[in-house]
């Protein structure tokens, strides 16, 4: 059994009668001690490795509670990141060396982690410059929930041309002589943006492997080690679980993964969840790969887009039967559950349901999550707290905060989340990214958001 100590360290625990330490004894992969150097040392065995920290922090590896890492690691070594880029002629060089290095038919893909705010020159790159930086090499760069740029050789790979007719929920953005220009617009909704980016080219399954194992030691450099799968578009079961099942298989994975099973069928997600339920249920698999339940989409039904710069979403009038009649079957299985779920409105309408689904078949300490939680009210956070549920938030304002002051102000933004208020109230919250798709998958940009001492609502962050 292999022993280690660390020491002389700043070392936080997390443990609130211990908040710091400055070593610990570490025995066949667990934390067997904490404490003073002088006391850890006296465990001190032959053969333990003993490393000196130099007086460098030490954290506990964090948790990703919503996040989209299998479906983000099938396709990570195809992607370019301007996470963090500072400014647009740097994202721009960027995008020409990825140009000069992608092999035909592949593309270059710029999939969420920045938005127009962050660059000095503070707007997007132009179709005009992203056609200058790539005349012959598919691009597609997709902006928050709102839009994508795709270059003039990825509209030929996809077929968007003068006939082309705008998709449902999406526009086609079009020169005077009819021409498409290369913008597409989630108007109201994301699904002309996704449906596009599913057309690329995807890696052979050992290149997938490859790039997930990438994907997961990127994660556990910033100091995540283990994460919560919210499930995602285009992720069926088990299909595209084969590559995260086969690391596991191989002992190759760096990240311990919870997954919920996301319905991909509208029209048939009781089915689709009828059948889950019929071929796996929650705790599934072991403590590097397990499953952990359904969401964060129960019904399409109930989506309420994230898009801000499009008014707030009406949900269909049927929905509540649809979203009861699958929570009844979860419950009923003791399935855990999450629901995305942006707007109070939203919220408001998915609990009456829960109440009404609860009173007869009692929850009786299922675990659920409401996901975002933007523009909850302190009602409806009471209310989450009394059926026994958690919220997950993450800092999607972070990359859209100023469009939500254009259409909502800036003091509703201040408040938006309320984590204070959840906290107060006593209900668990959960913190994460959301990524890759919009939001950066770097915890710190996460973290930093969240715990910049901003009041929301008169209250501290942390009360």
């Amino acid at each position: 059994m292999t022993h280690t100590i660390l020491m002389n360290g700043r070392i936080t625990t997390l443990d609130p009668a211990r908040p710091a330490a400055t070593a610990v004894a570490i025995s066949g992969g667990r934390f067997t001690a904490v404490g003073a150097d002088d006391k850890i040392m006296r465990l001190r065995k032959p053969d333990t490795r003993i490393i000196d920290l130099k007086k460098h922090a030490v954290i506990p590896g964090l948790n990703d509670s919503h996040t989209h890492v299998i479906r983000g690691g099938l396709h990570f070594n195809m992607e370019l990141r301007w996470d963090g880029v500072p400014s647009l002629a740097d994202a721009l060089r960027m995008l020409k060396a990825q140009v000069d290095r992608t092999p035909a038919p592949q593309w270059v893909r710029v999939i969420g982690g920045w938005s127009e705010f962050q660059f000095a020159e503070r707007r997007m790159p132009t179709l005009s410059e992203i056609n200058a930086a790539a005349p012959d090499t598919p691009v597609f760069i997709l902006h928050l929930y709102d839009r994508a740029l795709l270059n003039a050789a990825a509209l030929r790979a996809v077929g968007i041309t003068k006939d082309s007719p705008d998709p449902p929920g999406g526009v086609i953005r079009r020169d005077r002589s009819g021409n498409p220009t290369g913008m597409l617009v989630a108007q109201p909704n994301a699904l002309i943006l996704y449906s596009t980016l599913a057309k690329g080219p995807v890696l052979p399954f050992e290149d997938q492997l490859n790039s997930s194992r990438h994907f997961q030691r990127e994660l556990n450099r910033l100091g995540i080690t283990s994460a919560i799968d919210a499930g995602g578009g285009g992720q069926n079961y088990p299909d595209d679980y084969k590559v995260i099942q086969e690391l596991h298989k191989r002992g190759e994975m760096t990240l311990l993964i919870a997954y919920n099973l996301f319905a991909q069928n509208p029209g048939s997600e009781f089915e689709d969840y009828k059948r889950f339920t019929g071929i796996v249920e929650p705790g599934a698999g072991d403590g590097m790969l397990r499953m952990n339940g359904a969401g964060e989409n129960l019904t399409w039904s109930a989506a309420d887009f994230e898009n801000f710069l499009q008014p707030r979403p009406d949900l269909n009038t049927g929905m509540e039967g649809e979203l009861a009649r699958i929570t009844r079957l979860l419950v009923e299985n003791r399935w855990p559950f999450r629901i995305h779920a942006t707007y109070d409105e939203s919220i408001t309408r998915f609990l009456n349901v829960f109440e009404k689904v609860d009173k007869d078949v009692p929850f009786d300490g299922l675990r659920f999550i409401i996901d975002h939680a933007e523009t909850i009210i302190p009602r409806n956070i009471d209310r989450i707290k009394a059926l026994g549920g958690g919220i997950a938030i993450q800092h999607r304002m972070a990359f859209q905060g100023e469009y939500f002051v254009e259409r909502y102000g800036a003091d509703e933004a201040r408040i938006t989340p309320p984590v204070a208020l959840m906290l107060q109230a006593g209900v668990p919250v959960g913190a994460g990214t959301d990524a890759t798709r919009v939001a950066s998958f770097n915890p710190w940009v996460s973290l930093y958001w969240l715990t910049t001492g901003r009041t929301r609502g008169g209250l501290e962050l942390y009360p």
